[in-house]
């Protein structure tokens, strides 16, 4: 069993290499993924990623790749896939002294997923873990539905909305975690239970990856 302190001993080489730990963390809608990421990122010093974040700071910064990206979203297209890891890929490489990443909403398809391998292992810091918070369908629906009280918001308040933005995290996630499965880096983590319960499975699944 490590703690913060050890986590960073395995981290820091010598006292001068970085060695990066990443990990990708995956949980449908309502899983309590924001509050799980949050806390790995402060336990272990990670730097989070999310495609959401790094695609509005592309766009507010009117980067070339920001400014492809909004030419698309404009037109209500897909963001192709290689103008995402590209953003990816800069938002990474602009972080020389980070600890590690934690992945949050990418990748979202196989070819998301391959291409990230390809980069990450050209710098020879890959993906360590792969972690996947599994809840079930009616505890999803009465946290949004628990949640859509307090925030407002309208994809929260309706159950017909909230079981359909299920289904699609389910078809659309599925084939990345069996990508990861092949890959022996899978964790499905039973997220029922308290905040600090959930949380400590996670960091049981980083610690015998570590180990291993």
């Amino acid at each position: 069993m490590f703690g913060r302190q050890a986590f960073a001993g395995l981290l820091l080489s010598d006292g001068i290499q970085v060695i990066m730990f990443n990990l990708v963390i995956f949980g449908p809608p309502g899983a309590g993924k924001g509050t799980q990421s949050e806390k790995l990122l402060d336990k272990y010093q990670l730097t989070h990623l999310s495609t959401g974040d790094v695609f509005r700071a592309n766009i507010k910064g009117e980067t070339e790749l920001g400014l492809l990206a909004k030419s698309f979203i404009d037109r209500g297209e897909l963001v192709p896939d290689e103008v995402t890891i590209g953003m990816v890929k800069d938002f990474v490489e602009d972080r020389v002294s980070a600890r590690g990443f934690v992945f949050d909403g990418f990748p979202r398809t196989i070819a998301q997923g391959e291409a990230l391998d390809h980069f990450l292992n050209e710098r020879g810091t890959p993906i360590n873990i792969v972690l996947a918070l599994e809840v079930d369908e009616d505890e999803l629906v009465r946290r949004l539905l628990e949640r859509g009280k307090i925030s407002g918001r309208a994809d929260d308040q309706s159950e017909a909305t909230i079981r359909t933005r299920f289904n699609e995290y389910l078809q659309k996630t599925e084939p990345l975690l069996e990508y990861y499965e092949k890959q022996g880096k899978l964790n499905r983590v039973h997220g029922m239970g308290s905040i600090d319960d959930i949380f400590a499975r996670l960091v049981s699944c980083i610690e015998d990856a570590s180990a291993s």
